[in-house]
C-alpha cells in the first residue's frame, strides 16, 4: 500500500506544516499495517486540513481510520 500526503499552506506555517506531516506519516504507519494485514492493496492520499495542525496524535489516528473505513465502504458499494 501506498501512503501520500497534502499538506498545503492554509495549515500553517512551514515548522507547522511538517509537524503535521510527521504526525500523519507516524499515524499511517499503524493504519497501513492494520489494512495490509486485511489484504488490502489501494493507493491512498490523505489531504491535511488546517484544524490539523492543532489535533492531537489520537484524534488524527481517529479520524484517519473513520476515513479510510468509509472510502472502504463506498469503494464496495461501487463495485
Amino acid at each position: 500500500m501506498k501512503v501520500g500526503l497534502i499538506i498545503t499552506k492554509s495549515v500553517g506555517s512551514a515548522v507547522q506544516r511538517h509537524r503535521v506531516a510527521r504526525r500523519l506519516r507516524h499515524v499511517a504507519r499503524e493504519v497501513v499495517k492494520d489494512l495490509e494485514n486485511a489484504g488490502s492493496s489501494a493507493h491512498v492520499v490523505i489531504r491535511a486540513l488546517p484544524s490539523s495542525r492543532d489535533a492531537t496524535s489520537a484524534r488524527l489516528e481517529r479520524q484517519l481510520r473513520c476515513g479510510l473505513r468509509r472510502a472502504c465502504q463506498v469503494a464496495g458499494a461501487r463495485q
